[in-house]
């Protein structure tokens, strides 16, 4: 299936000289919804997956989907305010600012292993400050799997070999 058709361009969001890539349309397509849920899960059926944390807000459409599949459990990674527990938290740069990321200190342990996903890695940042806050709680990070990768801005290069699945390249 060619997702690409399924991603909706939007010139200057959030802000002038980006261009956003939507995902809405593949969400309400059931079909296309279906077929990347099961191709972010499918190179991850055979590494013992023991959590899917998943980045707010469109990675949580997409890991608590791939937490079914793979017979894990589910940990959302919020922005700062937004967890009701204990947490701990990693700023960073986006493309397009700064922001915080926090996850409960509960959440995961050295007996984890955990693939993380969102809907997009562009510059890395997202992903990186994600990525440490797994490894500050002592969990195995497996594997990193986004629907789009925006190849030019070179995000793989912030997850200092961590594997990465992506399944649209731009």
């Amino acid at each position: 299936m060619d997702l690409k058709t399924y991603i909706r361009d939007v010139p200057d969001f959030p802000k002038k000289g980006i261009i956003f890539k939507d995902i809405t349309p593949l969400l309400r397509a059931p079909e296309a919804l279906e077929f990347t849920v099961d191709a972010l899960a499918r190179p991850f059926r055979n590494q013992k997956v023991t959590k899917v944390a998943a980045i707010e807000s469109r990675g949580f459409i997409f890991g608590s989907c791939v937490a079914r599949i793979l017979e894990a459990g589910f940990i959302p990674i919020r922005k700062p305010g937004k967890l009701p527990w204990t947490t701990r938290r990693n700023e960073y740069q986006l493309e397009y600012g700064t922001d915080a990321l926090e996850i409960h200190e509960d959440a995961l342990s050295s007996q984890d292993r955990v693939l993380l996903i969102d809907d997009v890695l562009a510059t890395g940042g997202t992903a990186a400050a994600a990525s440490c806050l797994v490894r500050e709680l002592g969990a195995d990070l497996v594997g990193v799997a986004m629907v789009i990768e925006l190849s030019f801005l070179h995000g793989r290069t912030k997850l200092n070999g961590i594997p990465v699945h992506s399944l649209i390249t731009y």
